[in-house]
């Protein structure tokens, strides 16, 4: 497989967290924490992942202020418009310079029933949106003991990666459903044995190219005391970050990870 060097992504999924206001001020406090440590954005990229209904308020900000941060959006519709009430187009997103949007999630497969087929669907609308879905894929504490680390993993991102053009540029992030929330992360072995697995499979679906270009995250319970751990595995290339990355503190030294990892 040909070396390419991977921007490392660290992404803040808010879920339904923060209305527009708290997200202004989280954003701007974010920013500033981020400028006073010097951080490059070319070195490792940082995406939040607002509600919708903040979504317009932080591209203002980010634009008005000229912040390096990156905005991404949590769900969209698999529509493109029509009669769908409650749904947000990608066309929409698109329009607030959202960058990438999380297709997938758990809490959306298990809460709202979202089968492999629906989530490529709302891939494929991203991307021909001109957005980057992150794909989200992850096993239950029942499908490890049935199956194994990476089954089910495998099967959800082939099912989503099978709808995208062969060109589509896309993030995986592998997310053990039995480690969100729980306060009790994979440990970075298995983490990287699940990566590993996800880039071969990538490499009989998209060839040699897309499989080492593709950035793999890691997300479960993900702390400042344990990202430098997943992210000295060759194949872990960000972290998608939930309840860390509401508190600034924590989740600016989350993206600061680089100071911690050692070779």
């Amino acid at each position: 497989m040909p070396f390419v060097e991977r921007t490392p992504l660290i992404a803040g999924n808010w879920k339904m967290n923060l209305d527009h206001l708290q997200a202004i001020a989280f954003v701007q406090k974010l920013s500033w924490a981020l400028k006073d440590v010097k951080h490059d954005f070319g070195d490792v990229e940082v995406a939040v992942f607002p509600p919708f209904t903040d979504l317009r308020s932080v591209q203002t900000l980010l634009a008005a202020d000229k912040l390096a941060l990156t905005l991404g959006a949590q769900d969209v519709s698999p529509q493109q418009a029509g009669a769908f009430t409650g749904d947000v187009s990608a066309a929409m997103l698109a329009k607030l310079e959202v960058k990438y949007v999380l297709v997938g999630h758990s809490e959306r497969r298990h809460g709202h029933g979202e089968s492999n087929e629906a989530v490529g669907a709302k891939a494929r609308a991203a991307q021909a949106a001109g957005m980057i879905p992150v794909i989200c894929v992850g096993e239950t504490a029942e499908d490890l003991e049935a199956h194994g680390a990476a089954a089910i993993p495998l099967a959800q991102m082939q099912a989503a990666v099978t709808q995208l053009p062969a060109d589509a540029e896309f993030v995986v992030a592998y997310e053990p459903v039995w480690a969100i929330g729980s306060g009790q992360a994979a440990t970075p072995e298995q983490a990287e044995e699940v990566a590993r697995a996800l880039r071969e499979a990538l490499r009989d679906l998209r060839g040699d190219d897309r499989a080492a270009a593709t950035r793999i995250l890691y997300g479960g319970s993900v702390a400042s005391q344990n990202v430098a751990a997943f992210m000295r595995q060759p194949n872990v290339d960000g972290a998608l970050v939930g309840g860390a990355s509401l508190k600034v503190d924590e989740f600016s030294r989350i993206v600061q990870f680089k100071k911690h990892v050692t070779a």
